[in-house]
């Protein structure tokens, strides 16, 4: 009689119930083997992925919580962001990520891909947001002692996007928009399916050290072309006025008219685009030479039919 195989080592998802999370998990399924999804409340991971994932309850937050769900596991994808919370974002992204960093060496995980942002480190207006998520990065790399594949991206396109939905709704209900200067500042934007794609890709990649990897679309535009380009397939009759004195913060405020349940995190969002957001090291070419990210117009036509469809199954 033959012994039946081992299984294969889980892969964990922390932040399964966020929007990166939410079309990772069901791309990992695509592709076979066991997915362990990290969450507080493991019957809404059931409710949305069915029977096809395992849940496990840990808070990252929590520090002795994650021992269990990280046991046996090779490859922990970390794509937690606390930045809606209420009061100090910063601080307790660095606390979720150092315990989940100290979790992940005890238990003997292997590898850990993270998704932060783009931003040059040596900027020093760089956006406290911007900060924040290279900082995660660092302390997953440092702390966990385990190779870290930190992807960096821009605005990433797909309805669901807290990125692509600011420009959706901004566009959709302002005829005329006052444009602060930061609609001016480059941007290199990028589609969801392609930053999936990615996270999927960095399983294949052989053992090796840890590195950044900076990933964005095929164009790179001022931030105001994505609302240009998202009225031209609406065909909306958009006008856009620059002025020099709209700060970011004030933009923030501004927001807060069209997206209020999403002030607080659109808030921070505007303060990083400030920051010029392009990839200045492309090595993702060479280590995914099979990811070919699509361009602007190519982003937005794909979030515009999915976001039509998504609207007409509701109202239906």
């Amino acid at each position: 009689m033959h012994a039946n195989p081992e299984p294969s080592p889980p892969v964990l998802v922390a932040g399964a119930s966020g929007y990166i999370g939410g079309r990772l998990v069901p791309a990992l399924e695509r592709r076979g083997g066991r997915i362990r999804c990290l969450a507080r409340k493991p019957d809404e991971i059931r409710e949305k992925f069915g029977t096809g994932v395992e849940p496990v309850e840990g808070d990252v937050l929590d520090r002795a919580s994650l021992d269990a769900p990280l046991k046996g596991v090779h490859v922990a994808y970390y794509l937690v962001h606390l930045m809606a919370n209420d009061g100090d974002f910063e601080e307790k992204d660095r606390e979720a990520a150092t315990n989940f960093a100290e979790a992940a060496r005890a238990a003997g995980v292997r590898r850990i891909v993270y998704l932060g942002g783009l931003g040059d480190d040596s900027d020093p207006n760089l956006s406290p947001h911007l900060k924040s998520r290279h900082e995660v990065g660092r302390i997953l790399r440092d702390v966990s002692g385990v190779e870290t594949i930190e992807f960096r991206a821009s605005a990433i396109l797909g309805p669901g996007s807290l990125s692509y939905d600011m420009v959706k709704t901004l566009t959709d209900r302002l005829p005329v928009m006052v444009c602060p200067r930061w609609l001016s500042t480059p941007t290199q934007p990028i589609a969801v399916d392609d930053v999936v794609a990615y996270l999927t890709a960095a399983l294949d990649l052989p053992p090796g050290e840890g590195r950044i990897v900076e990933i964005g679309g095929a164009d790179v535009v001022p931030y105001r072309a994505l609302i240009e380009e998202y009225a031209r397939q609406k065909r909306l009759h958009r006008v856009l006025i620059s002025v020099p004195v709209l700060s970011p913060w004030l933009s923030g405020l501004w927001l807060a008219l069209v997206t209020p349940n999403k002030f607080n995190v659109g808030r921070h969002l505007i303060e990083g685009l400030k920051n010029p957001t392009v990839v200045r090291d492309d090595a993702a070419r060479a280590l995914f030479p099979r990811i070919r990210p699509v361009g602007v117009a190519e982003a937005v036509r794909h979030a515009v039919a999915e976001g039509d469809e998504r609207d007409a199954r509701v109202a239906a």
